[in-house]
């Protein structure tokens, strides 16, 4: 793990180097650059794959303010510009989507496809937002309990296995600065008309069984991506596909690269 001076922030990150094309990809809320492992070990021999904190989460050492996913996008390509990477193919899931998406629109020239993983252009509904702000409140004041960790685990991973490795890292985080990314997760604005501005090769992936995010979600985001073949299906996936279901998610993430010019 090394940490960049990006915009304020240290942003942790891994690379594990090499020739190939620079593969960057950005976890989603409440998880770590940790939940690529297996898309790491799957790509590491033919790419140069780039994995990193969000703000707020992780390693990467936050400075507390109020930030939003552009921000996010902004820290993406920052640490871009610290790797010496002129163009890469960008990628995230969940929230870490939300900053592809914007890194996309913000520096089209710099994304040379899209990597999206059980994730969305569109906002949070509204009639979640005020339960979920009140649940962050809490955490913030009272930390996450055992409780609250498996039910997340149950809805982001469906997978015991998993949902007892990650239920321990939860409860025992600090969430006292969890307001901050909690607020550019729920404040977020629909990106869903704006779609059509993104030109580059996109792949969308998306688990059947997410319960985070609903297919219809994702079917919207490859429509509105010119790039985009359309959504590959991981069945019975979860929310965390590339968790629950790491084989599958890989297989189309190698099978999309293998399009890409090299």
């Amino acid at each position: 793990m090394e940490l960049a001076a990006i915009n304020g922030q240290k942003v942790a990150y891994e690379d594990t180097g090499g020739p190939g094309p620079v593969v960057v990809l950005a976890h989603g809320f409440l998880f770590d650059r940790s939940m690529f492992a297996p898309q790491v070990s799957a790509l590491r021999e033919g790419c140069r794959v780039v994995t990193w904190d969000e703000r707020g989460f992780g390693d990467t050492v936050f400075d507390g303010q109020p930030f939003t996913c552009w921000d996010l996008a902004h820290d993406c390509l920052g640490l871009l510009d610290h790797l010496g990477v002129d163009r890469a193919v960008v990628g995230g899931m969940s929230m870490g989507g939300f900053a592809a998406l914007r890194a996309a629109l913000l520096a089209p020239e710099r994304v040379g496809a899209l990597v999206l993983i059980s994730t969305q252009a569109g906002a949070e509904d509204p009639d979640v937002v005020p339960e979920m702000e009140a649940g962050f409140a809490d955490w913030a004041v009272n930390g996450l309990s055992r409780e609250v960790a498996e039910v997340a685990g149950d809805l982001l991973l469906g997978d015991r296995n998993l949902t007892r490795t990650w239920v321990p890292r939860w409860t025992a985080r600090d969430w006292r600065s969890i307001l901050a990314p909690a607020r550019a997760f729920l404040e977020r604005e629909d990106l869903t008309g704006r779609l059509g501005e993104i030109d580059a090769p996109a792949l969308v992936v998306h688990g059947t069984a997410d319960l985070a995010v609903r297919m219809e979600r994702a079917q919207e985001l490859a429509d509105g991506l010119p790039g985009c073949r359309g959504v590959v299906a991981v069945p019975e996936g979860s929310h965390a596909a590339n968790l629950s279901h790491p084989g599958a998610v890989n297989d189309a993430l190698t099978a999309f690269l293998d399009t890409l010019p090299r």
